[in-house]
């Protein structure tokens, strides 16, 4: 690795350079071990403790597949999803994988008694197997998370509805939170050359998922002059929807629970904020019941932030605990698109609101090629900016894990894999200068 390390680190490596360096036989990786997928049996989520459950291995590099590339990972992030394996809930992921090694030979690699873990990276291309046409070894690449097989058609209209669509690093195995990656080709995509390792890393699954969720016409398709209202503004998925709303001409509501986050979507240039926590926000009475006058209020409070307008979509994402506010709080005629249930995932809603007002509720998954694709493109070009706010070594996944587990973070996590430091990687110095307080705005909270 220290070969593959120093040859990125120079600048007059050349593709053919990077095809002549030897491949290491094995690689440190990031993993969950099958064999304790029922230690946290009996313990509530609050109580589970992904530093257990997340090991830092050695593990052996994997056979290259047609149309499959082997990226040299220098950073990546964490994301909810490697929570949830970490918890090996709501199932362990050990599940996906022995489904998914049943498919094909070739996907009998992924059925393997550990699983590296990650969906984001930052890398080299180091080698790419036969039908791999767009890409060489020593391209700087970012990668998006979705694994698909087109052998049907139902996927050829949108990719995300392939009956064998998967998330990389998450429903397969050989994920980004290590130093080498096993990716489809095409899952790359063109590392944005302004940014370092680590913020190049760092938008990838949660960019790509705001922005099929919010802007693609497969999600809330907004437009200029939308209200959105946004819980968890300032974070993971929050903060990009927070930035496709104002960039978009929409009004961003953004829902926040500190003084501190309420601070960082100001700096996003976001004037409507609620804070939920000084304000007292409580939409369940207790475990059984909502409380239909904590929906009042906040409708109430939007309108006292938009000039008397109710929201024309809502961007959900925590679940149970929201879910019944959102659906009431929307416009008649509006959306509430939904994208995961991280506070529960038996929704409650009182339908009399939805049908009788002609709301509508979206189911988003991810995002397409062509949507992550256009979501990095944005990047790249200084329209939308990372999130980063701390980043970790390898090592200490564990821990990174644990403060997304806990909320303890703002925006994403990054952690370092091969990179030995933060900084590096940066090719375009000009449009780093133009846009740096921007980058740099969540490391500044």
């Amino acid at each position: 690795m220290k070969e593959i390390l120093d040859a990125i680190l120079s600048s007059d490596t050349t593709a053919a350079d990077f095809a002549a360096l030897p491949l290491p036989e094995s690689y440190r990786a990031v993993t969950l071990h099958r064999d304790e997928e029922e230690m946290f049996d009996g313990l509530d989520s609050r109580e589970k403790d992904p530093r257990k459950s997340l090991h830092v291995d050695e593990v052996a590099v994997p056979e290259l597949g047609p149309g499959e590339a082997l990226v040299a990972v220098m950073a990546s992030a964490v994301n909810y999803n490697t929570v949830w394996s970490s918890l090996f809930e709501p199932v362990s992921t050990f599940a996906f994988l022995r489904r998914y090694g049943q498919l094909s030979p070739l996907a009998a690699r992924h059925d393997l008694p550990y699983h590296v873990v990650g969906s984001d990276l930052a890398g080299v291309v180091l080698r790419t197997g036969p039908g791999v046409n767009a890409w060489k070894p020593g391209d700087e690449v970012v990668a998006h998370c979705l694994s698909v097989e087109l052998e049907s058609a139902d996927g050829h209209n949108d990719t995300m509805l392939d009956p064998e669509q998967r998330i990389w690093g998450f429903e397969t195995n050989f994920g980004g939170l290590a130093e080498v990656a096993l990716v489809k080709s095409n899952q790359l995509m063109p590392k944005p050359a302004h940014l370092s390792w680590e913020e190049a890393a760092s938008p990838g699954l949660v960019n790509s998922t705001a922005y099929r969720q919010l802007v693609s016409r497969n999600g809330a398709g907004m437009k200029q002059g939308d209200n959105v209202l946004i819980w968890g503004a300032s974070g993971g998925l929050g903060s990009y929807a927070t930035q496709y709303a104002l960039a978009g001409g929409a009004t961003p509501v953004c829902v926040v629970s500190s003084d501190q986050k309420a601070a960082i979507c100001r700096a996003m240039g976001a004037e409507a904020i609620i804070d939920r926590s000084a304000e007292d926000f409580r939409f369940w009475k207790d475990e059984h019941h909502q409380d239909p006058r904590e929906w009042k209020r906040l409708g109430a409070r939007i309108r006292e932030l938009t000039g008397g307008e109710d929201v024309d979509i809502v961007f959900e994402h925590p679940g149970r605990e929201t879910f019944g506010a959102s659906v009431y709080v929307t416009r008649k005629g509006g959306t509430i698109v939904t994208c995961a249930s991280t506070s529960g995932y038996m929704h409650q809603y009182d339908n009399r609101y939805l049908w009788m007002s002609l709301k509508r509720i979206v189911g988003s998954h991810f995002a397409n090629y062509r949507e992550a694709w256009e979501a990095n493109r944005l990047v790249a070009k200084g329209r939308i900016h990372p999130t980063l706010s701390r980043v970790y070594r390898l090592e200490e996944t564990g821990q990174a894990t644990l403060d997304v587990h806990r909320n303890l973070h703002q925006g994403k996590v990054g952690v370092l894999c091969l990179a030995p430091q933060e900084g590096l990687g940066v090719r375009d110095t000009a449009l780093r200068e133009k846009h740096l307080p921007a980058i740099n705005r969540f490391r500044n909270v």
